[in-house]
């Protein structure tokens, strides 16, 4: 067993602990020196994976920073920037950041149940319940789905908006988490309600009352789940991060799941790296959806195709298809993932770049990110140790 990759990606973890919880990367990047929602809490994801004592305290410090900076109305930080005795808060950019109220709840949960500390919860059950009821308001219809605007979301310059699929998925795991202590009937009519609406808005040959009935009838389904839909209709490229999920949470028929993992890793081995692409197809200039693309973005344009969100591969995705694979017993191609994490991160050095052009090979973005080193950490503990995030 080669533990090299491992034992780098466990110091690259180490490095960017602060006393407010894990920092987003090592390198210096303002923007990056900061305790972020969705980065702390699979950084910390990993420190339980790891059982690594430091770690996991570096964990409890990030939702500690998270839930002392939550507003007033239940928005978690996307970030939060600590320098000496002063503290900025940022709920958002262009958008708020609605992923980040999932991944809170996500975090104290998962920390309490790995720790079998049930009374962490207990301490956080107000800022909980506040999150909780902010995403009920934000389905603005009272029919289940959480509207989230265009840019609302980790794929922060890309181009799903509306009834983003990535965002549901969050937000059942995170009810699941947090009724795994809460032992409540309501909790759990409201998992059944959202996974039925993902289940009859998102996946093919279903019967029930739809959202978009119209669109619905048009769309031309593939082996796989829409990535959006919104008044204006549906956007239909593969989303890993949001199939991962769904994988995880058994979202669909049996038989639907399996047409995934099978395009799943047909695409992965497609590619020049042998890692899914974030978004699949890119976006490109010739497209209608270029133009969402080309201005959502608050300093330069990244999202060039086959880079960043747009087509582009990124270790963190892989590491959560990774255990996809694992919870549905393809081990072997999971092995092969974990190499494929573990080869990416090395490039440049050790660098555990951002993401990877997927065509090319080329690496794009922060350098010692620590949601890379994450994915390493993650994969490899499930492997060898049978780690299990609870879903």
């Amino acid at each position: 067993m080669n533990d090299i990759g491992y034992h780098k990606a466990i110091s690259l973890l180490r490095s960017v602990v602060s006393p407010e919880g894990f920092l987003a990367s090592a390198e210096d990047t303002t923007n990056y020196k900061r305790v972020w929602a969705r980065d702390g809490v699979i950084c910390g994801l990993a420190a339980l994976a790891s059982g690594e004592e430091d770690l996991v305290a570096a964990f409890k410090n990030t939702l500690d920073t998270l839930a002392r900076n939550q507003h007033s109305v239940g928005t978690i930080p996307s970030n939060v920037l600590v320098s000496g005795e002063a503290t900025e808060v940022s709920y958002g950019g262009l958008a708020g950041r609605v992923d980040a109220v999932a991944w809170f709840i996500i975090g104290v949960c998962q920390y309490a149940y790995h720790m079998s500390d049930a009374s962490y919860v207990t301490r956080y059950q107000v800022e909980i319940e506040k999150a909780l009821g902010l995403l009920d308001a934000w389905e603005f219809n009272n029919k289940h789905l959480v509207y989230v605007p265009l840019s609302g979301n980790w794929a922060d310059e890309y181009i799903t908006d509306g009834y983003v699929l990535y965002d549901q998925l969050l937000r059942v795991w995170a009810l699941k988490s947090y009724n795994h202590f809460a032992k409540g009937e309501a909790i759990q009519q409201k998992i059944d309600a959202i996974v039925h609406q993902i289940e009859i808005n998102f996946t093919p040959g279903t019967g029930g009352e739809k959202y978009h009935e119209r669109a619905y009838r048009e769309l031309d389904f593939q082996d796989y789940m829409p990535c959006s839909f919104s008044p204006a209709g549906y956007k239909t490229q593969f989303d890993a991060f949001a199939h991962s999920l769904a994988l995880l949470l058994n979202i669909g028929t049996e038989g639907f799941q399996s047409r995934i993992l099978e395009h799943a890793i047909r695409l992965a081995s497609e590619t020049a790296m042998g890692l899914l692409p974030a978004f699949w197809p890119p976006v490109f200039p010739t497209d209608p959806d270029w133009h969402l693309l080309k201005s959502n973005c608050k300093y330069e344009f990244r999202n060039h195709p086959y880079e960043f969100h747009n087509g582009g591969s990124w270790p963190m995705v892989n590491g959560f298809f990774g255990m996809a694979l694992l919870s549905k017993g393809a081990r072997q191609d999971a092995a092969l993932l974990l190499e494929k994490i573990n080869l990416a991160n090395a490039r440049g050095g050790d660098a555990f770049y951002e993401n990877f052009n997927t065509k090319t090979a080329e690496p794009n973005g922060v350098c010692y990110c620590a949601w890379s080193a994450a994915a390493t950490v993650l994969v490899h503990q499930s492997i060898h140790q049978n780690f299990k995030i609870a879903f």
